[in-house]
């Protein structure tokens, strides 16, 4: 075994190192620039950071809620906590892209072609798996058949909000049924069944004290991601105003329309009647 001068070994040809573990190689040479511009090796890592991150996201989204359908809530509160630092982490990515100039951004626009973050299908996933069900998105994805049916799958299966609702049911909340035999494919619509069991949890924290904190988790979840939504909005709108995405979307417009909606909406509506 080979040993430097301060005692630390260097000899690593029958082992697997750090960047074999890592596949570094293949990581480090997925930043191909088309357009030579300087500024186009930070769109790409940007992008990539935050898909990677958001496939972490899905990870601890899916546990949550194998964990809650478990009733096993513990592990369940660990693992959404994880998902609002790493949304946080996600929004400091736009701060880091919005150094970017329109005049720098517009050298290499027109070598994205039709590419555009509009078609992040673990965005998608992320939204499917919270509860936002928008079935036209769909069709963005039919040219890959393998990954159309994993977003068919996330579609067409309860979210973490409906096995949240879920567990309130089983706890011995009156859930009215029309919401417990929703169709998963359809986006969760406020109902006053769910908000008068989460009116009881938070007027009686002690006696539900689980279910108050996964309360919170979910608040912190959907906190963390308008504040995504927001600073996507503002990046994008202080780098190319109000033209439309390289992808044909309505750009900024589209962005601030999203703003409004509510993944959770009866943990927000009920703050104003406690």
């Amino acid at each position: 075994m080979d040993q430097s001068e301060h005692g630390i070994r260097t000899d690593f040809k029958e082992d697997m190192t750090y960047g074999d573990y890592l596949h570094l190689e293949k990581l480090l040479d997925a930043q191909q620039e088309l357009s030579g511009h300087h500024d186009e090796t930070l769109f790409i890592i940007i992008h990539q950071v935050s898909e990677l991150w958001m496939k972490l996201i899905l990870h601890e989204l899916r546990a949550a809620i194998r964990h809650i359908d478990s009733d096993d809530l513990q592990p369940a509160f660990k693992q959404l906590a994880r998902v609002s630092k790493i949304q946080e982490q996600i929004i400091k990515a736009w701060d880091v892209l919005a150094t970017m100039t329109p005049a720098e951004y517009m050298e290499f626009r027109g070598a994205l072609g039709n590419a555009s973050g509009f078609q992040s299908f673990q965005y998608r996933l992320i939204e499917f798996t919270l509860g936002y069900k928008t079935p036209h998105v769909l069709a963005i994805y039919e040219k890959d058949e393998k990954l159309h049916e994993e977003l068919l799958d996330a579609y067409r299966s309860p979210g973490l909000y409906d096995a949240a609702i879920r567990k309130l049911a089983r706890s011995g909340f009156t859930i009215d049924l029309d919401v417990l035999d929703r169709d998963p494919e359809e986006s969760h619509e406020s109902d006053a069944s769910v908000e008068e069991a989460w009116k009881e949890v938070y007027r009686n924290t002690p006696r539900h004290w689980e279910l108050y904190q996964l309360a919170e988790k979910l608040v912190d979840i959907e906190d963390w991601m308008q504040q995504w939504r927001f600073r996507h909005m503002k990046t994008v709108e202080r780098i190319i105003g109000f033209k439309k995405g390289t992808g044909g979307s309505s750009g900024v417009s589209y962005l601030k329309r999203v703003l409004d909606h509510s993944f959770f909406p009866e943990l927000w509506a009920i703050r104003s009647e406690l």
